[in-house]
C-alpha cells in the first residue's frame, strides 16, 4: 500500500477572541468596535499542533472533553480555519464532525442521502440510485421516505455513516459518531472501518471508547487544554490515559 501523505498539520493553533464588555445591542458593538473600544480575551483552543496521517492509517485522538479534540477536527476537514499553522489535506473528505450536520429534518431520508451525499461532492444521479442501499445498511430502509426529524439519534448516525462510507473516501474524520446506536451498529460501523483502511483510507478518530482505539489505531494522540500531551503507541498512550483520569477522580 502506499505511503502517501494525506494529511499534514503543521505548528497548528486556533484562538477564539472574547469581549470583555457585554453591549445590550448589536449596534452599541459596532459602535464601540468601530471606535475601537473593544477590548478582548484571548482563548487558545489549540496551541501547536501537529500531526501527519498517510494513506491507510488510523490517527487516533484521546482526551477530556474541552481539551480540542473536535476543534481540531474541524479544522482537518475544512470546517474552520486556523489562526496559526498550515493545514494540508489531500484528496476526498468525508466528515463525520457533528451528528446530524448536512441533515435537513424536514427532508425525507431518501432526500438527505441525496443532499448530504452532494455535499460531500458526489454525483447527484449516483445519490439517487444508491439511496435505497444505503439506507438498507443503515436499518433505515422503512424509513426512507419519512421525515428525518421523526428519526432517533440513532439512526442519525447510521444514516450519516451510510453516506459517508458508501464509496471509498480518501480521508474518513469521525468524532464520537461511534459511541452512537447499538452495539450491533457499533460492531457494523468498525467494520466497515477496517474495509476502508484496508482500501487506502486515511482515517482520523475521536473516541471516548479506548478499546476501539487499542483495536483500529495505527497511533493515539492525547489533547488536553489544547495542547497534546503525548502520542505514540495506542496500547501505552491510551493505558496512560486511563491511569491518569483514575486518578484524578481519586
Amino acid at each position: 500500500m502506499s505511503s502517501e501523505l494525506l494529511i499534514d498539520a503543521t505548528h497548528v493553533g486556533l484562538e477564539y477572541r472574547l469581549s470583555k464588555s457585554s453591549y445590550g445591542t448589536l449596534k452599541e458593538f459596532a459602535i464601540s468596535a468601530l471606535k475601537r473600544q473593544v477590548k478582548y480575551d484571548s482563548l487558545w483552543a489549540l496551541k501547536d499542533v501537529s500531526l501527519q496521517v498517510r494513506r491507510g492509517h488510523v490517527q487516533g485522538i484521546i482526551g477530556p472533553n474541552g481539551g480540542g479534540k473536535s476543534t481540531l477536527l474541524k479544522i482537518l476537514a475544512r470546517v474552520i480555519p486556523p489562526t496559526k499553522g498550515r493545514v494540508i489535506v489531500r484528496g476526498d473528505v468525508a466528515p463525520m464532525i457533528e451528528l446530524g450536520a448536512g441533515f435537513n429534518g424536514d427532508l425525507t431520508g431518501f432526500e438527505n442521502i441525496v443532499m448530504y451525499g452532494a455535499l460531500l461532492g458526489r454525483d447527484v444521479d449516483y445519490m439517487k440510485k444508491s439511496a435505497p442501499g444505503i439506507a438498507e445498511w443503515a436499518g433505515v430502509a422503512d424509513f426512507l421516505n419519512v421525515p428525518l426529524r421523526s428519526y432517533s439519534s440513532g439512526m442519525l448516525a447510521r444514516l450519516g455513516f451510510a453516506v459517508a462510507t458508501d464509496t471509498t473516501p480518501d480521508v474518513l474524520i469521525i468524532d464520537e459518531v461511534l459511541s452512537v446506536g447499538d452495539e450491533s451498529f457499533q460492531a457494523q460501523s468498525l467494520d466497515r472501518m477496517l474495509e476502508l483502511i484496508e482500501s487506502g483510507t486515511a482515517v482520523v478518530f475521536v473516541s471516548h471508547d479506548l478499546s476501539a482505539m487499542r483495536r483500529i489505531a495505527t497511533e493515539v494522540m492525547w489533547l488536553d487544554n489544547g495542547s497534546i500531551v503525548t502520542v505514540g503507541d495506542p496500547h501505552e498512550i491510551c493505558t496512560a490515559y486511563e491511569d491518569s483520569v483514575e486518578s484524578s477522580e481519586i
